[in-house]
């Protein structure tokens, strides 16, 4: 069987706490040396302490604890952070449509106009070109000829 054994813990009593005339004021931010920083002491107690810079290739820093959270969602927060912009971007678009406006119109009927043009010139140069290729009237002769009473004809048509 086990034997329970009270864990006692031996308080320093040969430095007594020095008298309050002998305390110094905490030094402010610019007089702290450089490899010394405030540390928190598991106790409560806030201090200066020696710190040693990480090895290349060491283990980082412990990251700073991170804020707590607001319940807002971060989905939330980039969305609020979007909107204004998102709106902008649409106003810009529309003032930039409504001052293009004008050129738009202008040049959808340029467009219907140059359409109007080539169905035109299209339709008259087939027209011209059909009359230009059959100006000259064709010859077709005609040969046939037959050899007897009652007998077979034969004929030849050319086109000239």
């Amino acid at each position: 069987m086990s034997t329970p054994y009270e864990i006692t813990t031996l308080t320093r009593t040969d430095h007594p706490t020095p008298p309050a005339h002998t305390v110094r004021p905490p030094l402010a931010p610019a007089e702290i040396p450089p490899g010394v920083e405030v540390v928190t002491l598991p106790d409560g107690r806030r201090t200066l302490a020696y710190t040693q810079p990480p090895a290349p290739g060491g283990p980082a820093p412990a990251p700073a604890p991170a804020a707590p959270p607001s319940g807002v969602p971060a989905w939330a927060k980039t969305t609020a952070l979007l909107a204004p912009t998102v709106g902008v971007g649409i106003g810009a678009g529309g003032f930039g449509l409504s001052y293009a406006a004008p050129g738009v119109l202008a040049m959808t009927d340029a467009l219907w106009a140059a359409a109007a043009l080539v169905a035109t010139g299209c339709g008259g140069a087939a027209l011209l070109l059909g009359r230009w290729r059959n100006r000259a009237p064709a010859q077709i002769t005609q040969n046939i000829t037959a050899h007897g009473f009652m007998s077979r004809a034969n004929g030849s048509i050319n086109h000239h």
